[in-house]
């Protein structure tokens, strides 16, 4: 859950109200100075957006080159003017540096909208010939115009529609195939690693690149502009941010021709233990381990992912059923060999601990894709489609005892619908498989007694309101679980 932010302002009224004072009359001083005083008290009491920070900064070097006399304080403002719009630019991209290797600032100003020609004075600023007043103050204007627009604006009305889109995330699958090319290479013949270690390295820190811009493309929404996306799951500190890239990063590695080979012999899996074929592994575990260094959550992501591949597509009728999704699994269905080595893949990713780790004493990740694969294949097991999904389940608790005998419990229960098979019975055999499946590990195998049926059918001491009256065995009662109905 993502704890609540802290703003200056009591009511976006009193924002609003800033708001106009900046932009309703450039011309109006008296207005803008209101503007200044508030946004200093704002600053006095609280830490201010960067946006209003900036906004504070720029609007006061405004109304002091507007006040200001004689040509003596041409300099003065020419330097407050480049320090207030160098700490805009830096302050925008500095925190989205979020990638292991960095980034030009021009691809970060690119993402968040920002105007080229700002970044390049900013260069220029910091490195060159400070630049004349009349250029400073036309890119003040432009800096204001741009916070208008993707600070102010969000933030008054946080439902309507983002006025300008984010630029459209460059496709990873190119540097993937080159990647792809570059590890047959060397695998098939060891003698040119030293030849092509220059160029696996590069293409390495590309893909690294693409995460970090991922991450940026995640949350380019300014109307906060700080970035805070951090939240609490289990206990531990989630980024939302990264996660979306991760799982951005997933999905191009799913794609037929990336951890799938294209041709389906060399889609093979060894049953023993579960896992692609050695080519297929020295091809892609160099990338996976550089990235997990990188980003610990990823092989969690990719497990995720290829479990949610493997079950069966989702109803589109049902309630909650994303189009999306539904398109995705029915389209990756159609191929027997795709899941059969997605699911070894799965199998390797958690029975394999990641490099420079030693094994797991818990089954956490095994624990985790048992459950999620039980919980997609239902009562039913899945049909035709989850052949792939049971036998990976299959292979994950063949070393887990206490799953394997959860397993067993779950996937052989009676179907959702079976309601002409019903018996008395049933209730007591309900209450067993619940007793074994939250007793104690140790205790799982002694036997479990069956509870006891309760006698409903008798009002004998209940005090019924006037005019109702318990149904017992004689009016045709019988009891049976919440939603199934007994003819």
């Amino acid at each position: 859950m993502r704890l609540p932010r802290r703003v200056p302002w009591s009511s976006l009224a009193e924002l609003d109200q800033v708001c106009s004072w900046i932009y309703t009359d450039e011309s109006d001083l008296d207005a803008k100075v209101l503007a200044v005083q508030r946004l200093s008290a704002w600053r006095a009491v609280t830490t201010l957006p960067h946006a209003l920070d900036s906004t504070l900064s720029l609007l006061a070097v405004i109304v002091q080159d507007s006040s200001r006399e004689g040509p003596s304080s041409h300099l003065l403002t020419r330097q407050a003017y480049a320090a207030a719009l160098i700490r805009l630019v830096n302050g925008l991209v500095d925190p989205l540096q979020l990638g292991a290797y960095a980034r030009s600032i021009a691809s970060i100003a690119a993402q968040l909208g920002l105007p080229p020609w700002l970044v390049e004075l900013r260069h220029a600023a910091t490195h060159e010939d400070l630049p004349s007043l009349e250029v400073l103050r036309e890119a003040a204007r432009e800096a204001m115009t741009w916070l208008l627009h993707n600070y102010f604006v969000p933030a008054l009305n946080p439902s309507a529609p983002p006025k300008k889109q984010a630029p459209p995330l460059r496709p990873l699958q190119p540097l993937l195939a080159q990647y792809k090319t570059l590890l047959k290479s060397t695998t098939r013949d060891a003698s040119l690693r030293s030849q092509y270690k220059a160029e696996v390295t590069q293409v390495l820190r590309d893909i690294e690149r693409w995460v970090a811009e991922a991450k940026v493309a995640a949350d380019v929404s300014a109307a906060t502009l700080e970035w805070d996306d951090t939240e609490l799951e289990d206990g531990e500190p989630q980024d939302g941010r990264e996660r979306w890239a991760l799982e951005k990063l997933c999905d191009a590695l799913l794609e037929k021709g990336a951890l799938v080979p294209l041709s389906k012999k060399k889609r093979a899996v060894a049953p023993e233990p579960l896992q692609p074929a050695p080519g297929v592994l020295a091809i892609w575990t160099p990338l996976l381990a550089h990235l997990e260094a990188l980003h610990p959550s990823l092989r969690g992501v990719l497990v995720a992912k290829i479990v949610a591949a493997l079950l069966p597509a989702p109803d589109a009728t049902a309630p909650g059923a994303e189009l999306e999704t539904i398109a995705l699994a029915d389209t990756r269905r159609r191929d027997a060999s795709y899941d059969m080595c997605l699911a070894g893949w799965a199998h390797w990713l958690v029975a394999v601990p990641a490099a420079g780790t030693p094994p797991a004493a818990d089954h956490t990740p095994l624990e985790e894709a048992a459950v999620a694969l039980i919980t997609g294949l239902g009562p039913a097991g899945g049909g035709a489609d989850a052949k792939a999904a049971r036998f990976l389940l299959d292979a994950l608790c063949k070393t887990h005892p206490a799953l394997r005998d959860t397993a067993s419990v779950l996937l052989s229960a009676s179907a959702p619908g079976a309601a002409s098979q019903w018996t008395e019975n049933d209730l007591e055999t309900m209450a067993a498989r619940l007793d074994a499946l939250v007793a104690p590990a140790t205790e799982a195998s002694a036997p479990v007694p069956s509870a006891p049926v309760p006698d409903l059918g008798s009002a004998e001491g209940t005090a019924l309101p006037r005019g109702w009256r318990a149904l017992g065995p004689r009016d045709g009662w019988r009891p049976a679980p919440i939603g199934v109905h007994v003819g």
